[in-house]
């Protein structure tokens, strides 16, 4: 298999180019990602249908990876419950090596192929729940290990990768390929892979997040008010939905808890 993402740079000699040179070079590289990942619209919109009607029934949204692509799917997990008010274990991130790996690397913890697979078991996983695989090749034994045995336990499968085929789309109902070419630094997956990994997720969570109903409108009703700022958003929200007062608004929301339940609360006055 040719691995595009290990593919030799396009650019000679960066070590011996002026910053400017480097900056410019690495955004000529980055305006590109976005095209790449609106020619994957299609996949990410069967993906997203499918993981919709999974968490419909209850089902649950897993990530896994190593590396970059862990920390990637554990940052996305992590901000769909502040953001969109779901419970923290409804999208869950798994990272290859466990949490110290999210800050330091761990030795060879992304070539066992049996290890997801016992760590999602830490998470009972189950047949009405959703798996995505993260890898920019495409090929990472521990993302391909779960996502195998994950189908075979009747998971949905899918996956988000930078290179076309190879063994983890073999392994997924609703492959995502985003091939955005050999990175600035040959190899450097964190550069253009990662950002079109990262868009890719924003997408997918973000849509299936609108599906549920976790969105009203363009604002984030079920958002946790874990600051000011947040509060402050929340009051300005429930004063325009209702159209009061700035004070009454406030109250409301301290009392309910969040947007959507401060306005259904009134209106059921």
């Amino acid at each position: 298999m040719i691995r595009i993402t290990e593919q030799e740079s396009l650019y000679n000699d960066i070590d011996k180019m002026s910053v400017s040179e480097i900056l410019h070079s690495i955004n000529k590289e980055d305006q590109t990602v976005a095209i790449s990942v609106q020619k994957a619209i299609p996949q990410i919109e069967k993906l997203v249908i499918a993981v919709v009607e999974r968490m419909m029934s209850g089902g649950r949204l897993f990530y896994i990876g190593a590396g970059t692509s862990g920390r990637l799917g554990i940052v996305d997990a992590s901000e769909c419950p502040p953001t969109f008010g779901v419970a923290f274990d409804k999208v869950v991130g798994i990272i290859a090596g466990g949490d110290t790996a999210i800050r330091k690397a761990v030795e060879n913890a992304e070539d066992d192929p049996n290890q997801a697979w016992v760590d999602l078991q830490a998470f009972n996983i189950q047949s009405n729940d959703c798996l995505i695989g993260l890898a920019a090749s495409g090929t990472t034994p521990y993302v391909v290990g779960g996502l195998k045995e994950a189908r075979n336990h009747g998971v949905l499968t899918g996956c988000i990768i930078c290179n076309n085929g190879g063994p983890i789309v073999e392994q997924s109902d609703f492959p995502v390929e985003v091939v955005v070419g050999p990175e600035f630094i040959t190899g450097s997956t964190r550069m253009k892979s990662g950002t079109a990994q990262k868009l890719v997720l924003n997408m997918l969570s973000t849509s299936v997040m609108v599906r549920l109903g976790r969105v009203k409108g363009n604002k984030m009703v079920d958002m946790q008010l874990t600051n000011l700022k947040l509060v402050d958003r929340g009051t300005k929200m429930v004063m325009k939905e209702l159209d009061i007062d700035q004070t009454t608004a406030a109250a409301l929301l301290k009392k309910h808890g969040s947007v959507r339940k401060a306005v259904l609360a009134h209106k059921e006055q």
